[in-house]
């Protein structure tokens, strides 16, 4: 009888205390997820063959590091695989990740997650049992980076969107525009025009600094804000900003990448037209073969004669999803400059981030951070049930579940001794979602949204993990 694997809400969450990590491999995703789960207090062991990256990931992170393989045995035992709680094989090769999960299966209650890219395995003649291969859970980078390019299209005009409370609270990044209704505005002038409507301003990013703003604080037209709202208020906010709320029906996507046919299939399923550019003939006509629902050009997406001629000025977004992070940035510029009305960036290297914003290129993802994110929804320590990672500052969303033996249950806000740099955004209450003032008090059962920036997310969580 194979062994029982823990719901979701059972993974490490109700443990309350730090819990043993393994991670193997400390390359991109790695890195993050050590960072998450150090800042979070838990006792990480990162593994990696590679000595020059566990140096970087020793002199930044507060957490052990391990030279050798994680498909080794005795490795395994050396990083303490004996009391370890969950271990997260995230390596660059999908092979050695399954054989990481598969050397540990001695311990029965140790979670293993894998990261795993190669679509074969995700399909119900590929589908990896449990017993055999000792893996709880796969996840697959490329396609968590579609679901989060989909999410930022729904919104066209955001740089960040992230769903809590089951999709009841959304967060999201927006640039106000000149003009807007809000601009010239303090934020309490803007809550009384609002009224009882649920949206905060829980972040303000004013020329790369990000602040947790106060009634008082005055939004700027280019002011990048982050609001977090009841799902159904998003389209206000968006007009408070200056924006339209718009309807995605055109789509076009450069790149032959799994990035780029797993949207191409989320897009074809909502029903919007997807036309994806192709630079390799082999690689076009797999597509044109696969996707019965989408245009697929065989040319190269960089050439803005190219762009111009296939429509680009005319949809609603285009999407950079090549392999090369020059040619997405390149084909991104000539997007926007023949007039699309969105354009979301694939980078994989986080240090362009900065440039990108000054070329006016905002919306970006990365297949690394996906993954971080998708993995460390298995990781909850205390209550936290969700957490969102906003891609330059660092700063956190993060939901909670207020548990009925908390201290926090019936202090007003404004006593509770919460972090300067973090803010109780809303509160989910059964159906109902609630902006809070000072003199709310959290109840039993309640689910708090919490931003913070990031020298603030270590006190948060302590305060709702009491």
């Amino acid at each position: 009888m194979p062994p029982r694997v823990p719901r979701s809400d059972e993974w490490l969450g109700n443990r309350g205390c730090a819990v043993h990590v393994i991670v193997i491999g400390a390359g991109e995703v790695g890195y993050h997820v050590a960072e998450r789960l150090s800042r979070e207090q838990h006792d990480v062991v990162v593994v990696d063959v590679a000595a020059a990256r566990l140096e970087h990931v020793e002199s930044h992170l507060d957490v052990a590091v391990l030279q050798g393989s994680g498909a080794s045995p005795a490795v395994l035992d050396q990083a303490g695989v004996a009391k370890a709680d969950l271990l997260m094989a995230v390596t660059n090769v999908d092979e050695v990740n399954l054989v990481c999960c598969m050397a540990a299966q001695g311990k029965a209650d140790l979670i293993k997650v894998a990261r795993v890219s190669n679509p074969d395995f995700f399909t119900d003649g590929g589908r990896l049992d449990h017993e055999r291969f000792g893996v709880h859970v796969m996840i697959n980078p490329e396609r968590e980076l579609a679901f989060e390019t989909f999410r930022l299209l729904q919104s066209t005009v955001a740089t960040d969107v992230a769903e809590f409370a089951g999709g009841a609270v959304q967060l999201i990044g927006v640039r106000v525009a000149p003009g807007a209704p809000i601009a010239g505005k303090r934020l309490v002038d803007i809550a009384a025009e609002v009224g009882s409507l649920p949206m905060l301003t829980a972040g303000i990013d004013r020329d790369g600094r990000m602040t947790v703003p106060r009634g008082g604080s005055i939004v700027q037209g280019g002011d990048l804000l982050y609001i977090v709202a009841a799902t159904e208020a998003i389209p206000r906010a968006l007009a408070l900003c200056g924006h339209e709320h718009a309807v995605l029906r055109r789509v076009m996507i450069s790149g032959g990448s799994r990035e780029a046919f797993y949207l191409a299939q989320l897009l074809a399923q909502h029903r919007v037209h997807a036309t994806v550019v192709v630079r390799e003939r082999e690689r076009a006509q797999e597509f044109a073969e696969k996707l019965d629902r989408a245009l697929v050009l065989n040319a190269d997406p960089t050439q803005v004669e190219l762009l111009e001629l296939e429509g680009v000025g005319g949809v609603d977004a285009f999407v950079a999803l090549t392999d090369e992070d020059e040619t997405n940035i390149l084909s991104s510029l000539a997007a926007k400059h023949a007039g699309a009305k969105q354009v979301v960036t694939l980078v994989n290297r986080m240090d362009y981030l900065p440039l990108l914003r000054r070329i006016g290129l905002e919306s970006v993802v990365s297949p690394r951070l996906s993954a971080a994110n998708a993995i460390l929804r298995y990781v909850r320590r205390g209550n936290v049930i969700r957490v969102a990672t906003l891609k330059e500052s660092e700063a956190e969303v993060i939901s909670f579940h207020v548990s009925p033996a908390s201290p926090l249950v019936g202090r007003p806000l404004a006593d509770v001794n919460f972090p300067e740099d973090a803010i109780v955004a809303t509160i989910v209450r059964g159906r109902q979602v609630v902006v809070p003032r000072g003199r709310d008090a959290l109840q039993a059962d309640d689910t708090a949204v919490v931003f913070a920036l990031p020298d603030a997310v270590k006190p948060v969580v302590a305060l709702f993990a009491r």
